[in-house]
């Protein structure tokens, strides 16, 4: 569907993360975020992006983006226009999901109806526990035991004692490992080992993203997961063997339309799937639920790390999170 006399307007937003958010290469204590809205016929849509370092992308190159791209255009905007207009990245991912709720709005269909399956319905996410001392990763996790899933931020010098500590102190969680390319392939046999002993449920990014080859030639015996090799449905072919699961975010596929399309070509090429996010607010995890209703893995806690989301907001009860409201998003 096309839509005519368009107009756009983007900004920046912060919202301060409750305590510190590390992994491998990074921390941070605040999620500074990128939203768009698209107008058309006296209606909007709104949707927000994370621009990311690691990716090449700073508030200000995404906000340059989202304007540039609105100016090519003229106007008229269209999921496929957009796509062959601006590369997959956070910029492209705000426009395409702002055009989502633009004609749910303009049409009175709910996007779930476009993009659903079935009727959606709650899921439950995975919980983040931020890499640090091994004893300090067993309190979080100790203090975040009743969550069925929790995910651990690794790639540090003491990652082996900080599985031990967290399956220790969540006896009961199933555990999901996030090395964020932390590992080297001369420790990735052991740590891999370790991980199996402990039953990790996954291994998510231990080698570095185009340095990954090595994992086409070792046994897995524990699932390993595509993140930062994973952008887009043109590169699953070559993950192939060297990955089991892929996990996809709009923020790298450059939105709603091009992660369907991924999440179902995945599926054909075997991958298991996870869809996962950045640390944003509701309004950015909105259309990830719709996405991951029928997903293996779920991390869509970015609200649940913030000392406060947006309002309105997604409804989160501990860890199950419900599709989202008309009036937030879709």
């Amino acid at each position: 569907m096309e839509f005519a006399g368009c107009s756009v307007e983007a900004w920046s937003e912060r919202y301060p993360i409750d305590g510190q958010f590390r992994i491998s290469r990074s921390s941070k204590t605040e999620a500074e975020v990128v939203v768009c809205r698209i107008r058309s016929e006296n209606r909007h849509g709104i949707a927000e992006c994370v621009p990311y370092v690691r990716y090449g992308e700073t508030v200000d190159s995404v906000l340059q983006a989202i304007n540039d791209t609105a100016s090519a255009l003229g106007g008229t905007f269209s999921h496929d226009r957009l796509g062959r207009a601006l590369a997959p990245g956070a910029a492209r991912n705000a426009l395409d999901c702002a055009l989502w709720d633009l004609e749910a709005k303009l049409t009175g269909n709910h996007v779930h109806n476009l993009v659903c399956r079935q009727p959606p319905r709650p899921v439950e996410t995975a919980f983040t526990i931020s890499l640090d001392d091994p004893n300090v990763m067993a309190d979080a996790a100790r203090s975040a035991m009743r969550r069925p899933v929790l995910k651990i931020k690794l790639g540090g010098t003491n990652d082996i004692a900080a599985m031990h500590a967290v399956a220790a102190a969540a006896p009961r969680s199933r555990i999901i490992v996030d090395a964020n390319e932390g590992w080297t392939p001369d420790r990735l046999p052991e740590l891999m080992r370790e991980a199996a002993r402990l039953r990790i449920a996954l291994i998510e990014q231990p080698l570095p993203a185009g340095k990954d080859d090595i994992l086409a030639e070792m046994p897995h015996p524990v699932p390993i997961c595509a993140d930062e090799s994973a952008h887009t449905t043109e590169d699953l072919e070559s993950l192939r063997g060297r990955y089991d699961t892929i996990n996809i975010k709009l923020d790298k596929t450059g939105g709603l339309t091009e992660a369907l399309r991924m999440r179902d070509r995945a599926r054909d090429h075997g991958f298991g799937i996870m869809i996962g996010c950045m640390v944003g607010t509701s309004l950015g995890m909105a259309p990830a639920v719709l996405l991951a209703q029928d997903a293996d893995y779920i991390d869509l806690d970015g609200p649940l790390l913030l000392a406060h989301d947006r309002s309105p907001s997604l409804e989160y009860s501990g860890t199950i999170v419900s599709p989202p409201r008309a009036e937030l998003w879709g």
